[in-house]
């Protein structure tokens, strides 16, 4: 019997190999294949892919094929440096695909129309591109696409209402565009994520949107309507006269009803007009009598005198400073009248604001005594939108006279006067180059101002990330009308943002990065030592540049205690142990400043690395998983290697002292004089800094994430 058995055991086996034979060989169709590679070579790209024709497709960097092998179902292509337009006719082939990311290149143009014809396509990530024109009205042809990122390219025109045929989509993200016109009412059920924020849309945002946060629709000047203010409030709101619309200027609509009054109401209104003049002219009688009674008694000196001192007041002459409170405080022009000279519309305002004269002064604090401008003057200046940030929008502010400042409107302060005060007087003692302190401020029951000097330098941020600005042009006034002491005019307002890099800006060097690292560190050692102050919110934006490089100066510090509790405030750059924005601490600072180190070594924004809803990672796990992997030259910023940079240990080093500031637990960073100290040491090589002034300065003194075979370390997180 062994030997019948023996050849069927070898039919068996021969049965098995050839069942497993094609799962083996399975490989895309050469039409996919001849697709991808047609891609590649018709579009320029920085980083090596390794794609060829003598490895298995589906073995590709960034290409997945199904659990078979036989087709493609996902190109993920972020950050290899692609240049140039997506060609037709090359990824619109891959019938099968559901998942397209090419997100932080330079993709230009618009998005061809076969790959809008995709049918099995579920998400689309070409966020940080430079993608132009309209959003294409073909996108609508995707009905099974379940996410849409299109955030930071050049697109504009109109949000196409036919959005509305993607009933399956559940993110769409336009934010960080030129979108115009009006948002349509977009009304998908599934819909969980939804941002247009940083464009230039207007008008009201629809019902079927307003359950959305504020910050879904913030940076369009021009749009209103919840979850943002009601449409035509003013910058300034005063307390509207019952039956009459905030900005003064005639009834609200729905009270004409109001005006029509009963004959009975009209005659008391006539008797009791009557009573009151009769009552009047009694009082004036009575008041002219017992004057002349008085200035008959008295000596002609003091009644020239009186008489001098009046005319004094009625030409608006100011009262001797009464010195109330540590600061100079500047009144508004109707407020130093005075007595019966004084302008109905301080009246208004006093009755509005509360405290008589509270919502028409400016309290001036440490050097911003040098200042020789009122709150008057603040309202006839011609202001342009700075930027808008977590605690509120700055604004530039150009004086009738010459003088620049830059205005922040604070929103959501949650502390009373007094506390307010006493802060605004503790910071406005801060001096440090590396620090740009509070110069005045303004409180009333419905705005809170704060007053900086205006650097003309802009950023760090911008001259990390912005490379084509938007022209700024004042289009807007801070003036009074009617009762409203401050209005913007409805102008749209072009504010430069962060995008997509491009040829319109001079990079920084590794020299600048250098010392603006170092005077970020000088400054917020300052704080931490001199004053016992956390910053709360270090960030590149909030870095701003002066002419001196070594001069770079912190803004928007301490301002967090102002605020009620939040977990949301600076973005990528917060510490993980941070649970209460009022709760800050010296190391959760350094952490902060360890990421923004991080920032000018790789050039990548916190804030485009942090969670975005498709898995990504923050900016300090990012670089860990990278040196993890040995792959440390890939961490620093192309353009440093590509300007000729041959400071690798210095950058080596300073990247040392970055992780050293992110480290998890608190205890291990080090203190902000430390780290001072440290980049002082890198930097004395090639010509940093570092004098005994500078350094007594500091002490306290004044003055997409997936790694694919083939040895290509893991890309700038990916969807």
């Amino acid at each position: 019997m062994p030997g019948p058995r023996a050849p069927l055991a070898a039919l068996a086996a021969l049965l098995a190999v050839a069942a497993l034979a094609p799962r083996a060989a399975a490989e895309p169709p050469p039409s996919e294949r001849s697709a991808l590679l047609a891609f590649l070579t018709a579009t320029p790209h920085e980083r090596r892919l390794g794609w060829n024709t003598s490895t298995p497709t589906c073995g590709w960097v960034g290409v997945t094929c199904d659990s078979s092998g036989s087709t493609v179902v996902e190109v993920r292509l972020p950050g290899v440096g692609i240049v140039g337009a997506i060609p037709p006719g090359t990824l619109g082939r891959l019938t099968n695909l559901r998942v397209l990311s090419l997100r932080s290149n330079r993709v230009l143009g618009s998005i061809p129309d076969d790959v809008l014809q995709l049918p099995n396509l579920k998400a689309l990530f070409l966020q940080h591109n430079r993608l132009s024109g309209a959003i294409p009205p073909g996108i609508a042809r995707l009905g099974g696409l379940e996410r849409l990122v299109l955030a930071h390219n050049n697109l504009s025109g109109p949000i196409p209402f036919a959005l509305n045929n993607l009933t399956a989509l559940r993110v769409l993200r336009l934010d960080g565009n030129n979108l115009s016109g009006s948002i349509p009412s977009i009304s998908i059920p599934a819909l969980a994520v939804f941002n247009v924020s940083d464009n230039s849309l207007n008008g009201s945002i629809p019902k079927s949107l307003s359950h959305f946060p504020r910050d879904s629709f913030a940076g369009n000047l021009q749009l209103c309507g919840d979850p943002l203010p009601p449409c035509g409030s003013p910058f300034f709101p005063p307390a509207p006269a019952p039956g009459m619309s905030p900005a003064g200027g005639g009834p609200m609509p729905g009270s004409s009803k109001k005006r029509k009054l009963s004959g009975a109401a009209i005659a008391g209104i006539v008797v009791g007009a009557v009573v009151a003049g009769l009552l009047l002219l009694i009082a004036i009688v009575l008041c002219a009598v017992s004057r002349r009674r008085r200035g008959s008694a008295r000596e002609g000196p003091k009644a020239a005198t009186t008489s001098a001192a009046a005319a004094a007041a009625g030409r608006g002459q100011p009262p001797p400073a009464s010195g109330e409170g540590g600061g100079m405080t500047s009144s508004s022009k109707e407020d130093l009248g005075g007595g019966a000279s004084g302008s109905a519309a301080a009246v208004a305002a006093s009755a509005a604001g509360g405290a008589a004269g509270e919502q028409s002064r400016l309290v001036f604090v440490g050097k911003g005594a040098g200042y020789s401008f009122d709150l008057e003057d603040l309202l006839r200046a011609s202001a342009e939108v700075l930027g808008k940030g977590s605690v509120g929008t700055s604004y530039k502010a150009v004086l009738e006279e010459g003088t620049t400042v830059v205005v922040k409107r604070l929103k959501d302060v949650a502390v009373a006067r007094r506390e307010f005060d006493a802060h605004m007087e503790a910071l406005g003692r801060v001096e440090h180059r590396n620090v740009l302190p509070v110069r005045a401020y303004y409180f009333s029951k419905d705005e809170k101002l704060l007053v900086y000097d205006y650097l003309p330098n802009g950023s760090l941020s911008a001259m990390l990330h912005v490379y084509s600005s938007l022209s700024r042009n004042p289009v807007c006034c801070l003036c009074r009308v009617g009762l409203v002491p401050l209005a913007f005019s409805r102008e749209p307002v072009p504010v430069t943002r962060a995008g997509s890099r491009g040829s319109g800006r001079t990079p920084l060097d590794w020299e600048a990065r250098m010392r603006s690292a170092l005077s970020a560190a000088r400054g917020l050692a300052h704080l931490h030592t001199a004053h016992n102050l956390v910053h709360g919110n270090v960030k590149a934006s909030n870095v701003l540049l002066r002419p001196d490089p070594d001069a770079a100066a912190l803004s928007d510090f301490s301002l967090h205690q102002l605020f009620a509790p939040s977990s949301t405030r600076a973005g990528g750059y917060r510490a993980p142990e941070v649970v209460d924005s009022r709760r800050l601490t010296f190391k959760s600072d350094v952490y902060s400043l360890g990421v923004l180190l991080l920032e000018l070594l790789t050039g990548k924004s916190p804030a485009h690395a942090s969670l975005e809803g498709d898995g990504t990672l923050d900016l300090p796990r990012w670089v860990q998983s990278v040196v993890r992997e040995e792959w440390t030259a890939e961490v620093f910023d192309v353009e440093l290697v590509r300007l000729g940079a041959s400071a690798e240990e210095e950058m080596v080093a300073l990247l040392q002292v970055a992780m050293a500031c992110v480290a998890t637990v608190p205890d291990a960073r080090p203190d902000a004089t430390d780290v001072v100290r440290m980049i002082e040491e890198i930097g004395a090589g090639h010509g940093g800094r570092t004098t005994t002034e500078e350094s007594e300065g500091v002490r306290g003194t004044s003055e997409e994430e997936r790694s694919r075979s083939g040895g290509t370390p893991p890309a700038a997180p990916t969807p």
